[in-house]
């Protein structure tokens, strides 16, 4: 997704994205050490979906102390 999407959501549908991607980047890195994981590559997507979330949510917690 990108952060444009992100920016849409409520700061609490953010957070429970933010913990269902870090259980998916757990479980991807587990299928990695196991050589289990397909796609590699999902890897570098989830931990950038989990970036950006983290950045979104900062832009709102600065906001909010500017104000």
């Amino acid at each position: 997704m990108k952060a444009s999407e992100f920016r849409k959501s409520s700061t609490d549908e953010l957070k429970n994205k933010l913990k269902e991607l870090k259980s998916e980047l757990f479980n991807l890195r587990f299928q990695n050490a196991v050589n289990q994981l397909e796609n590699p590559m999902r890897i570098r997507t989830v931990k950038k979906d989990i970036a950006r979330i983290m950045t979104v949510i900062r832009e709102r917690e600065l906001q909010k102390d500017a104000n």
